[in-house]
């Protein structure tokens, strides 16, 4: 599926899986020794991320309801915890696509 922004028009990921089982959500992103720049993964109903265990560095967005974005959180190195108040949404991305793709707090990003 793909991240578009829609405050920019731009497309931020074109390949991000909604992580929809228990699985998946465990599993995370926390495997790949090397990842696309296109990737990510999308968790909805969630508003914690953890990087313990996992082998690269992530860019991290949390998201409100109306899936605004409420938290960037550019180059997370491994072991981390990350938490943001009032989100519903984290979506964690290939280091640098936030960088890349100019995604500021305040965007609208939508997955189809």
């Amino acid at each position: 599926m793909r991240l578009r922004n829609l405050t920019t028009g731009r497309v931020v990921a074109a390949n991000v899986t909604r992580a929809g089982t228990p699985w998946t959500r465990l599993r995370g992103m926390l495997l790949p020794e090397a990842m696309d720049d296109d990737a990510g993964i999308w968790l909805a109903d969630c508003w914690l991320i953890h990087t313990l265990g996992a082998r690269l560095p992530l860019d991290v967005l949390f998201l409100d309801a109306i899936e605004r974005v409420v938290r960037v959180a550019p180059h997370v190195r491994r072991g981390r915890v990350l938490w943001c108040r009032g989100a519903r949404t984290v979506v964690a991305l290939s280091a640098g696509a936030i960088a890349r793709n100019d995604v500021l707090a305040g965007d609208r990003l939508a997955l189809a």
